[in-house]
């Protein structure tokens, strides 16, 4: 069964995505074309370039507003004192059903189209079995143009989908759904292209070689032993859904985030609360039930599961009944034609291909900055959330640190930016702080996760000689899970990168807030030329952390 820091490492080429090359016994080493880069050299690199961010990013007047910390303060005083009242708990109760069911057929339309596209997307798919050279490189071009393709919904960030739907669709509840499921529909599709390729393929083989057509060798060849891995990826997409809910909600779709906004625009911070600590008991049963999933190797609690995400499916379609006519009515369709026509071709901003490229180093400079503050917060606590500690004390410090991890998570970045604009004067610096607690909450889970499974044994030998904690963690557990502290590192760098848009759609800086304002001038080409320039920065991202990543293997 495929655990979360498997699935993560799929989805971000990680560990998993290619077995290190080895040079055959008594031959030495396999020569090299040049000297590739350490990983002392990229992590040089990375201060550098950390140094560059920072420079960059700071305002060039004062950085704190000593005026907002009373209303900082105020806020986290009421976390005692959250909305009680019936009205709002019955309302927050139906935000937090809206928002279930965002997520829930999100994630069921996203793992379909991952299913119906994988295939195409699979170099197992377009591998000739016989064929001549012309054949296969026609093959070889369909390939990389099913990629390429697919890649370009998976580059938009949900939250832009978003927008673009509401324009459409209005407020219909379909508009959450499908923000979520085109996007991480592509990003599930390449998830399960890579497990078929990385399958055994000696059934599929002999069903081709015995004259079986591509659609059913993968189907009897393949998929059975493929099917513990996607469900479990589809369990943790249905997470990240969730999450995406949330922030689909502030931009106007429904759910706890659009009762976030509200009471944040009204300074409700009661309200506030009462929404947030609904996310947190949301996060906590997803998060039990993940792991009830990831320490059960028994395929009946994947069953139980299966047919509890059919309830929720099922239910989620009754709470938001939704209508299919409204979807193909004359007025969509002249709505999307006219969006269209606006969106292409695509503009420049009014400032310019200046304006367009300093807001793209700036959104580069807040994903470096955001991933790391998000590592090196993620190390430190991960030491302490670990579960295996022995001592009472170092239980209720694990146990609280986990909590700290699951609050930071369940809180979505737009939330953690309004609260650091109180204190930050507004610019791109609080949207990558805002970034950073939120991605600290999720790297801190994933590091905790990798400790736990390293063998104890030498960091227990270093703690049985007297060594601290900290020390022992130090020498014993960090140099062994390092490879796999990067690579989440990287996974949840390329996230970062798109998720800037979300935090700058509050006015955090960034291109998100380019994009926020063409939205509000209703400047449709110009939206278009910044959504390419995200993509363009994200794609940039990718190759870097690839880059990294084949150094370090």
């Amino acid at each position: 069964m495929t655990d979360l820091a498997g699935i993560t490492s799929l989805e971000g080429s990680g560990p998993r995505a290619a077995p290190p090359q080895r040079a055959a016994p008594g031959r030495g080493r396999r020569p090299r074309p040049g000297r590739r880069p350490t990983g002392r050299t990229w992590a040089v690199l990375w201060l550098v370039v950390l140094v560059w961010s920072v420079l960059g990013l700071l305002p060039e007047g004062e950085v704190v507003n000593p005026g907002g910390w009373s209303f900082f303060a105020d806020f986290w005083a009421h976390a005692a004192r959250p909305e009680l009242s019936a009205d709002f708990l019955a309302d927050t109760l139906d935000a937090t059903l809206t928002t279930v069911a965002f997520g829930v057929l999100g994630t069921l339309a996203s793992v379909v189209i991952g299913l119906v596209l994988a295939p195409v997307m699979s170099q197992t798919w377009w591998a000739p079995a016989t064929g001549s050279p012309v054949a296969r490189a026609l093959r070889g071009a369909g390939l990389l143009l099913t990629r390429v393709t697919v890649a370009l919904p998976r580059g938009v960030h949900e939250a832009v989908w978003g927008l673009l739907l509401i324009g459409v669709l209005g407020r219909d509840p379909l508009v959450g759904v499908l923000a979520i499921a085109i996007p991480f529909g592509a990003i599930t599709a390449k998830v399960y292209s890579e497990l078929l390729d990385e399958a055994d393929h000696a059934p599929y083989e002999m069903l081709r070689r015995s004259g079986a057509g591509r659609v059913s060798a993968a189907a009897y060849g393949l998929l059975p032993g493929l099917v513990p891995a996607a469900t479990s990826y589809a369990f943790y997409r249905f997470e990240c859904s969730l999450r995406s809910a949330v922030i689909l909600g502030m931009i106007g779709a429904g759910g706890l985030g659009l009762q976030l906004s509200l009471a944040f625009a009204g300074l409700q911070y009661g309200q506030m609360w009462t929404s947030i600590y609904a996310l947190i008991v949301l996060g906590a049963v997803i998060d039990r039930w993940g792991a009830w999933l990831r320490r059960g190797a028994n395929p009946r609690r994947w069953g139980i599961s299966g047919v509890l995400g059919l309830v929720l499916a099922v239910a989620a379609v009754g709470h938001l009944r939704p209508d299919p006519a409204a979807w193909f009515s004359a007025d969509t369709v002249d709505r999307l034609g006219r969006l269209v026509d606006d969106l292409v071709p695509p503009a420049l901003p009014a400032g310019g291909l200046f304006e367009l490229v300093s807001r793209s180093v700036e959104t580069l400079q807040m994903s470096v900055l955001a991933i790391s503050i998000a590592a090196t917060l993620g190390v430190v606590v991960a030491l302490v959330a670990a579960r295996g500690a022995t001592s009472p004390a170092r239980r209720v410090a694990a146990w609280a640190a986990r909590q700290l991890l699951l609050v930071t998570r369940a809180v979505p970045p737009p939330v953690w930016a309004l609260l650091v604009l109180f204190v930050v004067f507004p610019g791109p610096l609080p949207g990558a702080i805002a970034l950073g607690i939120y991605t600290f909450g999720i790297l801190g889970r994933l590091f905790a996760e990798a400790v736990e499974e390293l063998d104890p044994r030498p960091r227990q030998a270093l703690t049985q000689l007297g060594a601290p904690g900290t020390a022992s963690f130090a020498y014993a557990s960090l140099p062994a899970a390092l490879g796999q502290l990067v690579s989440f590192t990287l996974y949840r760098w390329e996230v970062t990168a798109r998720e800037t848009v979300v935090v700058g759609v509050v006015g955090a800086g960034g291109l998100g807030r380019l994009l926020e304002e063409q939205r509000a001038g209703f400047d449709y080409p110009a939206m278009a030329g910044t959504v390419l320039a995200l993509i363009a920065v994200c794609l940039l991202v990718d190759l870097l952390s690839l880059a990294v990543r084949s150094s370090l293997r």
